[in-house]
């Protein structure tokens, strides 16, 4: 897959069980975000969720419809009963990206090798790079409630973290399908014209996701060489405290088993 678009960026060479030791070196919210889309893609080849379960729009999440997509008891349905709110529609949107296919294999590859390289570089803390998605997904979601063509937003998103990337490494050389060779801040439209080639559309979804991804890149890097002290796009203290505190947690309870083996060692040791 290297071979569609490689630069001097690639990750370190993998040994051993690839699959393993790519999900352990990959940032969390990358992992999470590509485990979740995969599972997603399995579902849907064995016909176990529908695409009419996971696309979203204002009204199947925040208005009690007469019109159900899921499966329902059928009293309910004779009753004419008001469905539930379908709230899971606001992440299940962002993880679509169709059933197992070499479209999906593509997306895939763009997704996680930029996320990926956006989340390694954002510091040791999950917060700032959370704090982008939540940034991000939110900004589109508001966008799709006024929209009719957006009903996934998982492409959008992958164009974001594709632009923010792009932009910060403007040095770059990348080289896509091995012929076309070009600086990174080329990227988003050289996906976009492949997208078109390909599917003889306009990638509305992609063209989305860019224009959230230079608002975002305008305010966190821009923005702050404008304006000095001025940086509206970092994460808020509360978000850091919550992110340092979720990575504290494991390192506390690990350090408190380690010292009840050490008092149960010293207290046989003084008994004997």
């Amino acid at each position: 897959m290297d071979q569609f678009i490689a630069g001097n960026d690639a990750g370190p060479a993998l040994g051993g069980n690839p699959l393993e030791q790519w999900f352990f070196e990959t940032p969390p919210c990358t992992r999470y975000w590509t485990t979740a889309t995969v599972i997603t893609s399995i579902l849907l080849q064995c016909k176990i969720v529908s695409p009419l379960q996971l696309f979203y729009t204002f009204r199947t999440v925040y208005y009690k419809s007469q019109v159900c997509l899921i499966p329902v008891q059928a009293d309910q349905k004779k009753a004419g009963a008001n469905h539930p709110l379908q709230y899971w529609r606001l992440i299940t949107t962002f993880i679509y990206f169709g059933p197992p296919s070499l479209d999906l294999l593509f997306h895939l590859f763009f997704m996680s090798r930029y996320s990926r390289l956006l989340e390694s570089t954002s510091g040791s803390s999950p917060a700032t790079f959370s704090w982008l998605l939540l940034y991000a997904t939110t900004t589109l979601l508001t966008l799709s409630s006024f929209l009719t063509w957006t009903p996934f937003l998982g492409h959008s998103l992958s164009q974001t973290l594709v632009y923010i990337w792009s932009r910060r490494n403007p040095d770059t050389r990348l080289a896509f399908l091995g012929v076309l060779v070009f600086n990174a801040p080329y990227l988003p439209w050289v996906l976009m014209g492949f997208s078109l080639f390909m599917h003889g559309s306009i990638p509305k979804d992609e063209i989305l996701g860019v224009i959230v991804g230079h608002v975002y890149y305008f305010f966190a890097d821009v923005w702050p060489g404008i304006h000095p002290g001025s940086r509206p796009m970092d994460p808020p203290d509360w978000w850091v405290r919550l992110w340092e505190r979720r990575r504290r947690e494991p390192q506390t309870e690990a350090r408190d088993v380690q010292g009840d083996v050490q008092a149960a060692t010293n207290r046989v040791g003084d008994v004997h």
